[in-house]
């Protein structure tokens, strides 16, 4: 077991009854962050499954290692178990696992009877996000904030590092996630926190406006922060649940009809075809741009000049990376706050000087053409 392991983070199985519920934790957190949910879901004699999503719960140099074709496959595979064991089957996420159990719903929506979500994220509007796709590849990780929880001495149930290249997959699962909202036709529990630190409120207003779901039950936590399941507001996080899967199951509420035309039920089972390829791995908007790119790539080698600029030798491109990187870890300094090493700005200013140094003076030394050193 891993020094990092968060104590107790195990995934979890209750069993119970003929109707399930699938439980799914969020983004660099653990089966503890949920836990009191599933076991007031299981108290109402609810079968209930809670995976822990891959490189969780361990270290998040290991969650840097996955993406979320990994996560979506986990819990892809606990919802077919837990299909096999229940008649019914309910699924609920925290944070991203709302994003998580949102694409099972437009995935395998007509065996889902309805969908819990609390402070679920689909988007993140902040500018200093457009960076985290150049970031991820020079600084694995950066220093995470505390733990969003207004009670006292919360159990611990996340990382406090936030892995960066697991982030940047993370953003592509909330971009095809919140295109497809219009999938979800289910009924439909929806909570927030105002006070959230983590995940903007407007991240609900976002799917409640955006899904196809005509049954849609919203409960706002006002006493607590991201974590609801560990936070001031439990009580009625289990008390609201077991009452909206109770009225699914008695009829009270249903999905009622959630497309209206024969054009746009074409679109969805269209969509929910290419779905079925993002659990495979494949994304088709990663496809389309890939094509996109070579196809740009040969136009421009089409009418590119004849003489092609010469490759970097192995030298030039470190110092080229050091050029980048320096800067851009000073950036990470005065945005973020984060100080992976201790040492403020200098090691940045370092990389930047170092970098200039030795790439001016690899260019100054490269052969000119007509310089017989060329030969």
């Amino acid at each position: 077991m891993s020094t990092h392991e968060i104590p107790d983070s195990h995934a979890r199985f209750y069993s119970g009854g003929k109707i399930g519920v699938l439980v799914i934790h969020g983004f660099g957190g653990s089966p503890v962050s949920v836990d009191p949910w599933a076991k007031a879901l299981h108290g109402e004699g609810f079968t209930v499954s809670v995976p822990r999503l891959p490189g969780h719960g361990s270290s998040w140099v290991e969650l840097n290692r996955t993406n979320y074709h990994d996560w979506l496959t986990e819990v892809d595979v606990a919802l077919t178990k837990l299909l096999e064991l229940c008649d019914r089957v309910f699924v609920a996420g925290f944070s991203m696992g709302g994003a998580l159990a949102l694409r099972l719903v437009q995935i395998r929506g007509s065996e889902i009877e309805g969908l819990l979500l609390v402070n679920p994220v689909v988007h993140d509007r902040r500018r200093v996000m457009k960076l985290v796709p150049v970031l991820q590849l020079f600084i694995p990780s950066l220093k995470g904030g505390p733990t969003d929880v207004a009670t006292p001495n919360p159990p611990l149930h996340s990382y406090r590092r936030i892995a960066l290249k697991a982030l940047h997959s993370a953003r592509k699962l909330w971009r095809i996630t919140e295109r497809d909202l219009y999938l979800v036709d289910t009924p439909l529990f929806i909570g927030y926190s105002p006070l959230d630190h983590v995940v903007n409120p407007e991240n609900s207003e976002t799917i409640i406006d955006n899904v196809s779901s005509i049954d849609i039950r919203e409960i706002v936590f006002e006493r607590s922060f991201h974590n609801v399941a560990l936070d001031y507001d439990s009580d009625l996080l289990n008390s609201e649940s077991i009452s909206f899967i109770k009225e699914v199951l008695s009829g009270e509420i249903g999905s009622g009809e959630g497309f209206h035309d024969d054009d746009e039920l074409v679109r969805a089972e269209f969509d929910e075809i290419v779905a079925q390829l993002d659990v495979k791995g494949s994304d088709y908007l990663d496809i389309l741009e890939s094509s996109q790119r070579e196809e740009s790539r040969y136009e421009r080698s089409l009418y590119a000049h004849p003489s092609q600029p010469p490759k970097l030798k192995k030298r030039q491109k470190n110092a080229l990376a050091a050029l980048i990187s320096g800067p851009l870890y000073i950036l990470v300094i005065k945005i973020f706050g984060s100080d992976p090493l201790g040492l403020d700005i200098w090691p940045g200013l370092i990389a930047l000087s170092v970098g200039a140094f030795f790439l001016f003076a690899e260019l100054r030394n490269e052969p000119r053409e007509g310089d017989g050193s060329a030969l």
